[in-house]
C-alpha cells in the first residue's frame, strides 16, 4: 500500500472511531453496551478499506479537493460493508473473519449455555442492520452540497439493492443443481464487482459533481476490476493461508460455494473427478485431507488456471478503460496501483 493510500485509510479509521463515539448504546445495560463495543471493535479491527479508498479517488478523479467531507462519505461505505459482512458470516456459518471470531460467534461466546447459538445469530442480524443504518446516517452528514449528495445517495441506494440481490442469487445457487459459469459470473458481478469498485467510485464522483461521461468511465473501469477482485477472493477462499487471509480455507468448500472456479471444474471434470466433487464439495464433514483432494481436482481440470486467466483479462480491460477515462492524473495513477493490488493480493 502506498503512503497516500495508507493516509486515506488512517483518516477513514479516525473518522469511524469518532462516529462510533457519538453513537453509543442508548440503553444503560452492560450487555447491550458490550454488544455495541463488539460491533465497534469489528468495524475498527482491520479490513482493507477498499471501498472508502475507491470512493476517495472517485472524488479526486472528478476534480474534488482533498477534504474531510469526502473522508466522511468514504467512511460511510465501510459501515455499510461491515454490516453486510456480519450478515454474510451468519449465512455462511463462518467462524472466523479477519483472523478473529465472527460477530455472531463472539456474541454466542458472551452468553454461553442453551440458546447461545440462536442468540448469537439473532444478535448478529441486529448489529449488522445497525451498522447498515449508521452508514446512511454518516453519508447524510458529510456536508456536501445537497444536489450532489442526492445524486450520490441515489447511487448508494442502487448499490445496496444490487449487492443484496446478488447475495440472494448466491444463496439460491446453493439450492440449484449443477454449476453454471454464467450464473456464477452474474452473482459476482452484483454481489461484489459493482459493490466493491464501480459504485464506490461513482459515489465519490457524484459527490464531486462528476459528469455522466466520467461516471460511465468509472463503470467501464470498475466492473471488470471488481470481477477480478472477486475471482481473486474465490481463489484465496480455497487456496489461501488462513494466517494471511484471516479466514479458514475450508469455509467455501464446506459451504459448497458455487464459484466460477468450481463451475469450470465441473465442466471439465472426468466422471471420477465429478463424483469426488459432488461427494465432498458442500459436505460439512469435509476434512483437510479431502479438501486437499478437491484443490488438486481444481488444478488438474485447469479450473484454477482458467480463473487466473480471467483475472488477467479483466485487469487488462480495466486498465485500458482507465487510460482513456477523463480522470485527473493523480487519481488515475492511484487507481492503476489499486487495480494491480486488488487483483494480485495474497490476503
Amino acid at each position: 500500500m502506498s503512503f497516500t493510500q495508507h493516509h486515506v485509510g488512517s483518516r477513514v479509521e479516525k473518522r469511524l472511531a469518532g462516529f462510533l463515539e457519538t453513537w453509543r448504546a442508548p440503553v444503560s445495560d452492560p450487555d447491550v453496551e458490550a454488544a455495541y463495543a463488539l460491533l465497534g471493535d469489528f468495524i475498527l479491527g482491520g479490513g482493507k478499506r477498499v471501498r472508502p479508498q475507491l470512493c476517495y479517488w472517485g472524488w479526486r478523479g472528478a476534480g474534488g479537493e482533498d477534504s474531510e467531507e469526502i473522508i466522511t462519505a468514504a467512511a460511510a461505505l465501510e459501515l455499510c460493508h461491515a454490516g453486510l459482512l456480519v450478515h454474510d458470516d451468519i449465512m455462511d456459518g463462518s467462524e472466523l473473519r479477519r483472523g478473529k471470531a465472527t460477530v455472531h460467534r463472539s456474541l454466542a461466546l458472551l452468553h454461553r449455555g442453551p440458546g447461545s447459538e440462536a442468540f448469537g445469530q439473532a444478535g448478529g442480524i441486529l448489529l449488522g442492520t445497525l451498522s447498515l443504518a449508521w452508514s446512511d446516517t454518516m453519508l447524510s452528514s458529510c456536508q456536501v452540497e445537497p444536489k450532489r449528495l442526492r445524486a450520490a445517495h441515489h447511487i448508494f441506494d442502487a448499490m445496496r439493492t444490487e449487492v443484496i440481490s446478488g447475495q440472494y442469487l448466491d444463496v439460491l445457487t446453493q439450492l440449484r443443481s449443477g454449476a453454471n459459469v454464467e450464473e456464477a459470473l452474474t452473482v459476482i458481478r452484483f454481489k461484489s464487482a459493482k459493490y466493491t469498485v464501480e459504485r464506490p467510485l461513482q459515489i465519490g464522483g457524484a459527490l464531486a459533481g462528476a459528469s455522466m461521461g466520467l461516471l460511465e468511465s468509472y463503470s467501464r473501469f470498475g466492473v471488470p476490476l471488481g470481477e477480478a477482485f472477486q475471482l481473486r477472493d474465490d481463489v484465496l477462499g480455497t487456496f489461501g493461508v488462513a494466517s494471511e487471509t484471516g479466514k479458514s480455507a475450508l469455509d467455501d468448500l464446506r459451504e459448497g460455494k458455487r464459484t466460477v472456479m468450481f463451475a469450470h471444474a465441473v465442466r471439465r471434470a472426468s466422471p471420477a473427478q465429478l463424483d469426488h466433487l459432488k461427494s465432498w464439495h458442500g459436505n460439512p464433514e469435509l476434512t483437510e485431507e479431502r479438501a486437499a483432494e478437491l484443490r488438486q481436482i481444481l488444478c488438474d481440470t485447469g479450473a484454477l488456471a482458467k480463473v487466473e486467466e480471467m483475472i488477467e483479462e479483466r485487469v487488462r480491460e480495466a486498465v485500458t478503460a482507465l487510460a482513456t477515462a477523463p480522470v485527473e492524473h493523480e487519481a488515475a495513477t492511484a487507481l492503476a496501483v489499486l487495480a494491480d493490488q486488488l487483483a494480485h493480493r495474497t490476503k
